[in-house]
Formats: structure tokens, sequence, C-alpha cells
């Protein structure tokens, strides 16, 4: 695995030479794999990632429910969609509520619902509806896609998110890092020291390389 120290490093300098913009960027981290097949299914990524320091911004989650997890939605105080609501809901809407939520959690049973009426603004964002698991803790189930980052490609052999913004400790964002790098070691079969290439950068700042 890669130093903390050498992500430190790679991060300080990141941060260094994407400051002075006027609104507070985030930062990104970006795997490059060398030689993958960008088809492979080990290079495909679809998948949320919890940072144990947070993603340095408010994520917005909607549940989309009726019934009793509509219930413990509200009692929470989460933003809850319901399938009248849903179903009342113009191109116009949808694309509107795709710019504002991050994370859209959803009842099983309107899944199909959901994709048909929100799918097409969801997917040109690179978002998608998340089935909420059978007997789930709503509250804690929100908080942890709260926490968390999304890690998504298309037939790309290259995969990056953000991990969190310029105002957060180097420490932090360290964290942050090791995190998303050890999900993308589970998941990636090869070591990531010798076939692949590691970036971070600000929004608008440049890309520096992970000295391996």
């Amino acid at each position: 695995m890669v130093s903390e120290d050498r992500l430190a490093e790679a991060l300080k300098l990141a941060l260094e030479l994407g400051k002075g913009r006027e609104f507070r960027q985030s930062v990104e981290l970006v795997v490059v794999f060398k030689g993958a097949d960008p088809k492979s299914s080990e290079v495909k990524f679809r998948d949320f990632v919890q940072l144990p320091r947070g993603p340095g911004k408010e994520t917005e989650v909607l549940v989309i429910a009726s019934g009793n997890l509509q219930l413990q939605a509200r009692e929470a105080g989460i933003d809850v969609l319901t399938p009248e609501e849903l179903k009342s809901l113009t191109k116009r809407d949808a694309k509107k509520l795709s710019r504002r939520y991050d994370v859209f959690l959803v009842q099983p049973d309107l899944m199909t619902q959901v994709g048909r009426v929100l799918g097409p603004a969801l997917g040109p964002r690179g978002k998608f509806p998340i089935p909420i698991p059978a007997g789930a803790n709503l509250k804690a189930l929100v908080a942890r896609y709260a926490s968390s980052t999304r890690l998504r490609n298309k037939e790309q052999a290259w995969v990056g998110c953000r991990i969190g913004s310029e105002d957060m400790p180097l420490e932090h964002l360290v964290e942050n890092a090791v995190a998303v790098l050890n999900f993308i070691k589970s998941k990636y079969a090869k070591p990531l020291e010798t076939t692949a290439k590691i970036y971070f950068k600000t929004t608008m700042g440049p890309a520096v390389e992970v000295s391996m």
C-alpha cells in the first residue's frame, strides 16, 4: 500500500497549486489503471464509499417511500417523496430533483416506477436509485450515505471521486483517501503500487501524481 506520508506530500502540493479560487473547492482522488481493459469488470465501479472524515460538504439525501418507511423518514427530518408525488412529477421536476439531491434511497417495490420517472434525469448525472434494504434503520442508512463519496466510471481505465474539501485538515483528507484506496484494492486484485497511478487535484487545480 502507498504510504500515508507519500499521500500527504501529494495532497499538500495539490492544495498549494490549486488555492486562490473564490469558492471552496473539492479535493479529488483519481486512480488510473495502467494497461487495464476499460471493459473489464475489475475496473468498473458504481459504488459508494464511506469516508471516515466525511465528504466536506452536506450530502443531500432523498427517500422515496410510502407507509412505515415514509413515516420513519418524516420523523427523522429526512426529505421524502411519496408515490403519489412521484407519479405527478414532470420531466422538469425530475431534472430539478436530480440536481438538488446526491443520493436517492428507494422503497424496493417503487424501484421500477422511480427508474421510469427519474431514471432519464439521474442517468446523465451519474446518479442512480438505491433500494432500501429490508429491516434497515433508515436514519442510520441516511447518515451512512451522507458521509460517503461516489465512485463511478463507464468503460474507462480510471476512476475518481471527491474525498473532501480544501479547507479540511490534511490528515483528514489522507484518512479519506486511504479509505477509498482500500476499497478500490478490495475490487482490483493487482497491487496499485505497480499497476496504477494515483493523483490528487482540487476542482480547478492541476493534478499531482503520488510518488510510489
